[in-house]
């Protein structure tokens, strides 16, 4: 595990790190700050710069963090409704098709699709695909299943289950300076900011 401080010393002035394809290993730059008002402010100050590939890291949820950290709407909902739509007519086809093509029986004289019938099932067919849509606009989304993360390989990072908050900005945001970036972040409150090599 290879951690530096940023310091003058460890980051030249003006000096930008291959990002991770490129072959570097530098994963980007943390910053530990003392509280959630702290970090909320912080985050405001790192959107307000312009950086895209960031996150922030707190041990609870604090409400309004999506806005500081200007996140756009969710399209987890559009991956429900897609895919729940798309359970109902399924479930509503495959009845049709057993009911008119594959066992066509005349029941009481009811005509072969007596759809009122099957709308309790394109319902159960309906919230299926909903829930399947969830579970996997949620794992796309969020790029999991993902074994390892850079910031494992700081020893820091393991208070954010505990009592923690951090900021993270990697090295393949294209307005990361290792140098400018930890001024940024100890302007906004950071009171520990280092360089995380994966």
């Amino acid at each position: 595990m290879n951690r530096d401080e940023t310091t003058p010393s460890s980051a030249p002035p003006n000096a930008r790190p291959a990002p991770p394809e490129a072959g570097g290993k530098l994963f980007g730059l943390l910053a530990e700050l003392a509280d959630p008002e702290s970090l909320m402010r912080a985050c405001a100050r790192v959107r307000d710069a312009g950086y895209t590939a960031w996150d922030a890291h707190t041990p609870f949820p604090i409400h309004g963090l999506d806005r500081a950290m200007g996140l756009g709407k969710s399209w987890v909902s559009a991956f429900v409704l897609v895919l729940g739509l798309s359970g109902a007519a399924f479930g509503m086809l495959m009845q049709w098709w057993i009911s008119t093509r594959a066992y066509p029986l005349v029941i009481s004289g009811k005509p072969l699709f007596s759809w009122p019938a099957f709308v309790p099932v394109m319902f159960e067919c309906g919230v299926l695909g909903g829930a399947l849509g969830a579970l996997g606009g949620f794992l796309y989304k969020s790029r999991l299943p993902r074994h390892h993360h850079g910031l494992f390989a700081s020893e820091r990072f393991e208070r954010v289950t505990d009592d923690a908050f951090f900021i993270s900005i990697e090295a393949s945001d294209p307005r990361f300076d290792a140098e400018e970036t930890a001024r940024l972040l100890r302007e906004a409150g950071a009171h520990h900011v280092e360089l995380v090599h994966a």
